[in-house]
This record gives structure tokens, C-alpha cells and sequence, in this order.
């Protein structure tokens, strides 16, 4: 245990600063994350693509569904006209007017084009799926990043009551070297020495508020807020040590939001080639419509007729030969199958490969978190042995001032090793798919 005086000085100063946080906003991990998936922007714009594909999947997108179309035409004229009739009589006309106009709706469908439409149809509900995997990649990638930024900002707090207790420990050094030297026992170099010491420790802490007050600002920014809302986090860190290798890897084969778009990809990529196969068959559609047509004339046999009625048929085409562009176009299409494939081999090798270094890395960090806390303990009472020996003057300043620097880098690598582990545990939830949101 430090000294009664010094645990005393530390117990005010965490005081005052749980009572000045207490009145500012708590921002637990839970809040950040649903914070960023309302309001983050990366989210939302993957939301929108996501959105859109869904939106695509209909029977009329894939063309199965019939196209009316409504149209009208009017052409006029004037002109000099000149007629020669069989018997030979010529009649002419300046400026004779002349006009036509037609209006009608048509209905178009096609009724087999050798199972295209059907083969699109599915092609669009799997780009559906892929939406909605790369919005899932998107919002767990965002989610990882609130995490590791959220507990970036638990240690950089830890350290900041870790430097707050070396510069109480430095006060009482600087004030017992103070004593000493009024009452003879210490030099003004050893009071001098101590004052520079506490100025080191006061400019520490204050780069250590810069960057806490900068992380602040880029959670925040994560998070799509005001950069300039105030907030506290939590002043723990808790690792999940219980996590196995094979249970990872067994999830991520299922959930692995970059491996399910692969998958997803040789799907889109199989469909494709079905689609480019129909082209072979014959193409057939049904038409009819109703029309009606109205010509004037100022010369000729007949001045003036109409028409209406309703017409239909249907019409079939069939590619005879297109230069060898559909052989060609098959064979692209088996290459880009054999390319998915591969990108979905290489996507598992990465995966395994990520899992077991970033297992291997989990594994460390839970072994230095066990060594920090012992150093840290050993380090806690190596300086209050100090302390007693340079209050009687046994040991010199430097002596002392090392112990100090030895007991706060102690915690601050505690405090780091407990960050680094609760990065390697996100890393490898992040590679499983099992983030939670």
C-alpha cells in the first residue's frame, strides 16, 4: 500500500474528479454502439445500397410482366401538289394542306426467351443478398471501430489517474525536499531537481488530456455527432477470456460477412452463365393493341379516311449465328465462375490465417495482463519502501524518482496490456461475425 498521505492526496483527487464527471454524460458502449448505427454515415449509405437492391427484386425488373405503351403521332403539310390522272388530266394544287394522326395503346409481352427472365429473377434476389451482406460487413466493421476507439478512451482515463497520483507523489517530493533543505539537511539542488521533475509530470498529464480530448473528438465523429459533445466512459476494462479457436473459426466458416459475399458472388456469377445459355433458344412475344389512324388531303381520289380497330400477333426470333460472340461470351462467363471459386478459397486461407495469428496475439496479451498486475503490485511496493528510506534520507533523489517513474509505468502498461487484449478479442469477434449490435 502507498503511504497514508499519499493514498489520502489520491483519494481527493479521484473525488473531485468522480464528482466533476458525475455531472457530465456517462457514455456506456452499449449507448455508443446504437448511437453509430442510427446515425453513422458509412451505415446509412450502406443501408441505402442495401435498400435498393431489395427494391430491385420484382417480376417486372426480371421482365416477366407485359409493357404497355401509349402513343400518338400528328403530321401536317403544306405543299404544291400535281396529280396526273390515268386518263391523262393533270390537276395541280398550291399550298395544299395535308395532315395525318394516329393514336393507340399496344401491349408487349414476351412469353419465353429461353428462361432468362426467370434465371434474373433469381440473380436479383442474390445481389439482394449480397446488399445485405455488405451492409453487415459495413456495420460490423463500424461497430469494431466504436469499440476499440470507446476502450482506446477507458485506458487513456486510466493513465490520466495514473499520471494525476505521480504528480501527488511528486507534490510531497518537492515539499519534503523543501523541508530538508530549510532545517540543512538537503541541498537547493535536490529541491531544484524535484520542482523539474513535477514540471516533466505536469507536462506528461497534459499530452495525455490532448490525446484523450482527440479521441474524444474522433468517437464522436464515428458516431456522427457534434465533435464538440462531452462525454466520460467507463474507467474498467473487461476481457472475454474464454474464447476458443476452434468455436471462432467454426462461426466465422458460417458468418463471415466477407466470405458469405464471396459465396454470394459465385452465385451471381453461376446465374449469369445460365443467362447468356438462353440466348440460344428462340425468342418469342405476344402483341396486340387498339389504333386508330385519320388522313386528310386537299388533291387526290380519296381526301379524306380513317381506321380503328384492334390488331395482334405475335413474333419469335431465334440468333442463327452472331459472329461466335455467344460461345465467347460463354466461355468469359465460365472464367468469371472459376474466378469466384478462387477468390473464395483465397477468402478462407486469409480468414484462417487472420484467426490464428489474431488468436495467438489474444493469447499473449491474456498472459501479460497477469504479468502487468504482478509488476504493477511489485512496482506499488518497491515505492512505498522507497518513500519511507528517502523521507529519513537513506536513499538519493534519483533512487526515489526512479521507483516513481517505475510504479506509474507499471500501471500504465497494465493498463495497456488490458487494451491490447480487448483489441485481440474484438479483432477475432470482428473475423467470427459475432460483434453484437
Amino acid at each position: 500500500m502507498i503511504s497514508t498521505k499519499i493514498l489520502f492526496r489520491s483519494l481527493i483527487v479521484l473525488f473531485f474528479f468522480v464528482a466533476k464527471t458525475s455531472a457530465q454524460e456517462v457514455l456506456t458502449l452499449e449507448n455508443a454502439v446504437k448511437i453509430a448505427l442510427e446515425n453513422n454515415y458509412e451505415i446509412k449509405i450502406a443501408s441505402n445500397n442495401s435498400l435498393i437492391s431489395k427494391t430491385n427484386v420484382t417480376s417486372g425488373n426480371a421482365g416477366m410482366l407485359p409493357k404497355a405503351t401509349a402513343t400518338i403521332t400528328d403530321n401536317n403539310g403544306i405543299q404544291n401538289l400535281s396529280q396526273t390522272r390515268a386518263d391523262g388530266t393533270v390537276n395541280t394544287l398550291d399550298n395544299g394542306k395535308s395532315s395525318n394522326l394516329s393514336y393507340g395503346i399496344g401491349l408487349d409481352w414476351t412469353i419465353f426467351d429461353g428462361f432468362k427472365m426467370f434465371v434474373k429473377l433469381d440473380q436479383l434476389k442474390e445481389l439482394q443478398k449480397l446488399g445485405e451482406a455488405q451492409l453487415k460487413m459495413t456495420i460490423i466493421t463500424k461497430i469494431s471501430d466504436v469499440t476499440a476507439t470507446y476502450f482506446d478512451l477507458v485506458q487513456q482515463q486510466q493513465q490520466l489517474a495514473a499520471l494525476d497520483t505521480t504528480i501527488v507523489i511528486s507534490n510531497q517530493r518537492l515539499n519534503l525536499a523543501q523541508n530538508r533543505f530549510s532545517i540543512g539537511k538537503a541541498s537547493k539542488l535536490e529541491v531544484l531537481n524535484a520542482q523539474v521533475d513535477l514540471n516533466t509530470d505536469k507536462v506528461a498529464l497534459l499530452r495525455q488530456k490532448e490525446m484523450y480530448a482527440n479521441s474524444k473528438i474522433a468517437l464522436n465523429q464515428i458516431l456522427a455527432r457534434d465533435v464538440k459533445t462531452y462525454f466520460t466512459v467507463v474507467d474498467s476494462i473487461s476481457v472475454d477470456s474464454k474464447l476458443s479457436l476452434p468455436e471462432l473459426t467454426a462461426l466465422a466458416e458460417q458468418q463471415n460477412p466477407q466470405l458469405e459475399a464471396q459465396i454470394i458472388n459465385r452465385k451471381v456469377a453461376e446465374l449469369q452463365l445460365k443467362q447468356i445459355k438462353g440466348t440460344r433458344y428462340p425468342t418469342v412475344k405476344l402483341n396486340t393493341g387498339y389504333n386508330f389512324s385519320e388522313s386528310r388531303s386537299s388533291l387526290g381520289f380519296t381526301t379524306q379516311s380513317s381506321a380503328r380497330g384492334l390488331n395482334y400477333g405475335f413474333s419469335a426470333s431465334l440468333n442463327l449465328f452472331d459472329g461466335f460472340a455467344q460461345n465467347r461470351n460463354e466461355q468469359i462467363a465460365k472464367i468469371q465462375i472459376d474466378n469466384s471459386k478462387l477468390a473464395i478459397e483465397q477468402q478462407n486461407e486469409q480468414l484462417y490465417s487472420q484467426l490464428a495469428t489474431s488468436f495467438q496475439t489474444y493469447l499473449t496479451n491474456l498472459e501479460l495482463i497477469d504479468l502487468e498486475e504482478k509488476n504493477e503490485a511489485i512496482a506499488n511496493q518497491n515505492l512505498n519502501i522507497t518513500l519511507d528510506k528517502f523521507r529519513i534520507g537513506t536513499i538519493t533523489t534519483l533512487e526515489f524518482r526512479t521507483a516513481q517513474l517505475n510504479y506509474v509505468n507499471a500501471k500504465v502498461r497494465y493498463s495497456n496490456a488490458q487494451f491490447q487484449a480487448k483489441l485481440s478479442e474484438i479483432a477475432l469477434k470482428e473475423l467470427a461475425g459475432t460483434i453484437t449490435f
